[in-house]
């Protein structure tokens, strides 16, 4: 099967160009707004919309600068410090989720110091917001025929058009956009349904993205200028497992509270 030849650009006005890899980062903040304002009607958790505005204002900050910087760090520290200003090429590609994570996690610790609320409580809030802007991300991802998959000779198989030796692969963004999208918001609202105590519903994220993202990495293509890493792993599975630990450490913890503590 060959891969469905997409223009990247969505839309041309005079020098101007609209990517769709951008667009899919507007549509995730999009969808967190919407969802988010469910969850403020819905589950009162202390935050009202003027709140949840400002958290998507930190939340974009976080995204942007955080995983622009996770990707130069763990993927191409060589090639971003030759040319730092391609940093600001995102639409280009080039997105480290696990960066971004820990820029939000700084913007979220700013905004909540500022406000005087707790971080894991605010975690909680912002967890189930978070697995359809990933879709929306992966699917950019496959707009632009980047990121694709190991050679299989499965009948959904693809020939990318940056694969110069034609092989059919894996469309392993669209595995990402299921399991890390869809599955995972699946997963995670469902958890967040009822009262947790506070940190539960952040972890319950970061275990289930990690454990997810760990197993389709097994069909993702290791980056050529990595390659396969430690006990021949990808570092993308080697940033997930930092998660799942993480994860667990933070439920055990909520486990031994109380009942959920109020988000002020």
């Amino acid at each position: 099967m060959l891969f469905p030849h997409i223009d990247p650009v969505a839309l041309q006005i005079g020098p101007v160009a609209i990517h769709w890899y951008g667009l899919m980062y507007l549509a995730g903040f999009a969808l967190a707004w919407l969802l988010g304002r469910w969850r403020i009607h819905h589950h009162p958790c202390g935050l009202n919309l003027r709140d949840l505005e400002d958290i998507i204002f930190y939340g974009v900050l976080g995204v942007v600068l955080g995983g622009r910087l996770g990707y130069a760090l763990f993927y191409k520290f060589d090639d971003y410090l030759a040319h730092p200003t391609s940093l600001l090429y995102v639409w280009q590609g080039g997105m480290s989720f696990h960066g971004g994570l820990l820029g939000v996690v700084i913007a979220m610790l700013i905004f909540a110091r500022k406000r005087g609320m707790k971080l894991l409580a605010i975690g909680d809030f912002i967890a189930p917001l978070i697995p359809l802007g990933l879709a929306a991300g992966r699917l950019g991802n496959f707009i632009n025929g980047e990121l694709w998959g190991r050679p299989t000779d499965l009948p959904w198989a693809m020939v990318f058009p940056g694969s110069q030796d034609g092989i059919a692969r894996h469309p392993s963004q669209l595995y990402e956009m299921g399991l890390e999208g869809f599955v995972l918001f699946a997963v995670v609202w469902w958890f967040a349904r009822k009262p947790r105590p506070t940190g539960q519903t952040s972890a319950v994220f970061l275990m289930a993205y990690g454990v997810l993202r760990f197993l389709v990495e097994f069909t993702r293509e290791p980056d050529d200028f990595l390659g396969l890493l430690t006990g021949g792993l990808s570092m993308g599975q080697l940033l997930s497992i930092p998660m799942v630990l993480i994860g667990l450490g933070l439920f055990w913890r909520a486990a031994k509270q109380s009942p959920p503590a109020p988000t002020r």
